[in-house]
């Protein structure tokens, strides 16, 4: 897929523009985001994303519009795991509501630029080296394992939160007010220049945004090659999470077994590139340098396993946690009329 200079510098302009409408319409006075809001912007970004992908399916086929869609949900649903995250330090830092919009934009800013960062690095390796595709494959197997391990466990997704080092850093480099100061990143007190609780929750947001791009970027490679889908992709998956967070709220607790999907997709996507690796093989300590005839997964399944593995986790989880809350409500139910019996029998 050969991309002139010229694309890049659209789309690119393109998603600047989307982000300059946000900020100018959402961002033009600091309120709490309603969920009818929210809604809204989520299906514009979606549109926008279905629109980018009808785009590449014109100019360049349909195989890239389908890497395109396959990346894009990958990433999205990667992104929703973030949104796990986002809230715990939210609470940690008890950010208030009408300021959380703006931390998740500097936020979300700071990941395009580190995840672009990362898709550069990826597509240079991928293009000197084919063993990266071992590489990437197997990590993501072994993510795909600690993350359902943890699962099953029930520690993923804790409510304790632990500043990170550049967190500390940033407070060391800084004094930090005790309040938000009206949402200021920076205020000065007694002519002297602080930071405010805001600021350090941005980095916080940001830093835990790039752990997540090391499992996300392998994956995408898993799906596609081209640096340009993973970036565009990667781009249109967190120009729409802002809203994604507070449209979703409380749903997200309810999510239980996402993290579960998760790690059946990202297991899915390493055995996808580890047989893809071999299909191409060029190392000489396997199979003599020689290709293997290995079968190798193309994306009409891909992207079925993806939205099939979703939509189960998605149902399951929903359908758990009405069980625990009808469970729950049952048990509230017999506790007053014990606690009648118990009053009953001491009376006599």
């Amino acid at each position: 897929m050969m991309v002139p200079f010229w694309v890049w510098l659209a789309t690119i302009g393109g998603l600047l523009v989307l982000l300059a409408v946000d900020l100018v319409i959402v961002d033009r006075k600091p309120h709490e985001v309603t969920v009818g809001e929210a809604g809204r912007w989520v299906s514009f970004y979606i549109a926008c994303a279905v629109l980018f992908g009808l785009g590449i399916w014109m100019f360049s086929g349909g195989t890239h519009a389908g890497e395109f869609f396959a990346g894009y949900i990958t990433e999205y649903s990667l992104s929703v795991d973030n949104l796990f995250i986002f809230l715990v330090i939210m609470a940690a830092f008890k950010v208030p509501t009408i300021h959380q919009h703006k931390v998740l934009l500097v936020g979300i800013l700071l990941a395009l630029v580190f995840r672009g960062i990362f898709i550069a690095l990826g597509a240079a390796a991928i293009s000197q080296f084919s063993w990266v595709f071992y590489v990437f494959g197997a990590f993501l197997v072994y993510t795909a394992v600690k993350l359902s391990g943890s699962s099953l466990g029930g520690d993923e997704n804790g409510d304790d939160y632990e500043e990170n080092r550049l967190t500390k850093w940033a407070r060391k480099l800084f004094p930090v007010t005790d309040d938000y100061r009206d949402g200021k990143v920076f205020t000065k007190v007694d002519g002297r220049r602080f930071a405010t609780p805001l600021f350090i929750v941005m980095i916080a947001i940001g830093s835990a945004d790039l752990m997540f791009a090391v499992d996300s970027i392998p994956a995408i490679f898993g799906l596609t090659k081209e640096a340009f889908l993973v970036f565009a992709a990667n781009a249109f998956a967190l120009m729409g999470l802002r809203q994604l967070y507070f449209l979703l709220g409380g749903l997200l607790r309810r999510l239980v077994y996402l993290s579960i999907g998760l790690a059946v997709i990202l297991g899915f996507i390493g055995v996808k590139m580890v047989l893809e690796a071999l299909h191409t093989n060029s190392l000489p300590f396997i199979n003599g340098g020689e290709p293997l005839s290995v079968p190798t997964i193309g994306i009409p399944l891909s992207l079925s396993v993806i939205i099939g593995v979703l939509a189960v986790t998605a149902i399951a989880s929903l359908a758990k946690t009405r069980r625990d809350g009808r469970r729950n409500a049952e048990e509230i139910e017999r506790e007053p009329a014990a606690a009648g019996d118990t009053a009953a029998d001491q009376a006599r």
